[in-house]
């Protein structure tokens, strides 16, 4: 569990490190997927087909807000309606205003959900991106949530009826009622709407409630209701669904919830503390949970060479030590030495000069004269 809690920390340490490349890193290869996805499914201009035309795309979204992805995803789907016929363009273009009077406004902020729920459609793990909801943002996201099963299932419904469509190429009214009777009585987008309401809405009320382990309970809550709403709505509508394979699905998305409790959330519960406070006007009663943490050693090297050395013991030799003599009122022993010498030769010098005559220099000097 320690090297857990340190790989998270590291992990943490360095997107807080690098949050400015990898921020737009990450919206880039988003973008990409999404766009890939929807030309994987649609594809039918070829002008929009092209991977340049989706790295340029993605370029774009990843230096602008992400409702540009939303409304870049929108435009491509729009593009290959289009080539399909200009009705099918038309229906989507109502059917996105439609959404976005109606719900999607009121969610601006989590908008981005509508990008992530075909990508969980295409790996086959669709709860996976309500329980995330739930968990990482608030109830509001479940429109977009609904939002994205409409596009999902109107991008496989015109997949679907893509020979039909190109086939009534005079035929508006066959061509609208096609795709209008293709979404109202599909019985499976409308049951996946409700499924995916119901987890969003409930796993974030039980993640907000005061209990322990509520990251967790509410984790499992969600993929069981799920189960107990597709399960049981399949078999009230008469629709054919893989119990088996939305059992391992749903048991696959609970654990990579619980993978990201622990690298969002990860309190410990072991450690909780209840604490009250009051003032003039207020009583207070908070639960602490604290985050489950563990001290990472941090290592300085010390850079030793031989300049380095030099300098060092230079600064040792000219520091002061004042239990010298010199400091205790004493003369150091050479000073001592070199001060009896000196004296001893002035007195020598002395000495030199008493001897000499001046008289008889003198004397001897006139003679010379």
């Amino acid at each position: 569990m320690t090297a857990l809690l340190e790989f998270k920390q590291k992990i943490k340490g360095i997107y807080a490190q690098y949050e400015m490349y990898l921020l737009p890193l990450l919206k880039f290869v988003l973008a990409l997927i999404y766009f890939i996805w929807i030309n994987t499914n649609m594809g039918y201009m070829t002008a929009l087909d092209n991977i340049f035309v989706v790295l340029i795309l993605s370029l774009i979204c990843c230096i602008l807000p992400s409702g540009m992805m939303i409304f870049a995803g929108f435009a491509l789907m729009v593009g290959h309606c289009y080539a399909l016929g200009i009705e099918v363009a038309a229906f989507l273009l109502i059917l996105i205003l439609f959404m976005m009077i109606l719900f999607l406004r009121f969610s601006s902020g989590k908008n981005i959900v509508l990008v992530f729920t075909p990508l969980a459609f295409a790996f086959d793990i669709p709860v996976l991106l309500p329980i995330g909801c739930g968990l990482l943002s608030s109830a509001v996201s479940a429109l977009p949530a609904a939002g994205g099963v409409i596009i999902y299932y109107f991008v496989r419904t015109v997949r679907i009826q893509s020979q039909a469509l190109l086939g009534m190429d005079s035929d508006i009214v066959g061509k609208l009622t096609l795709l209008s009777d293709s979404l109202m009585k599909n019985g499976e987008m409308w049951l996946t709407l409700i499924a995916f309401i119901a987890v969003v809405l409930a796993v974030n009320l039980i993640r907000t409630r005061m209990f322990d382990y509520a990251w967790r309970i509410a984790i499992v809550a969600g993929g069981v209701i799920y189960i107990v709403i597709m399960l049981a709505g399949s078999m009230s509508l008469g629709i054919s669904i893989s119990v088996f394979s939305l059992i391992i699905y749903t048991v696959v998305a609970v654990l990579v919830g619980i993978i990201l409790e622990f690298f969002v959330f990860g309190g410990d519960y072991t450690r909780t503390e209840r604490l009250e406070y009051e003032d003039d006007d207020y009583y207070y009663y908070v639960k602490a949970v604290p985050k489950a943490l563990v001290a990472t050693s941090e290592r300085s090297i010390k850079k030793i060479n031989g300049e380095s050395a030099r300098e060092e013991r230079k600064s040792a030799e000219r520091v002061v030590n004042y239990s010298t003599p010199l400091f205790q009122g004493e003369e150091p022993p050479k000073k001592k030495k070199r001060v009896q010498e000196t004296e001893a030769a002035s007195v020598v010098q002395k000495a030199d000069i008493d001897d000499i005559d001046f008289e008889k220099k003198l004397e001897e000097s006139l003679k010379d004269l």
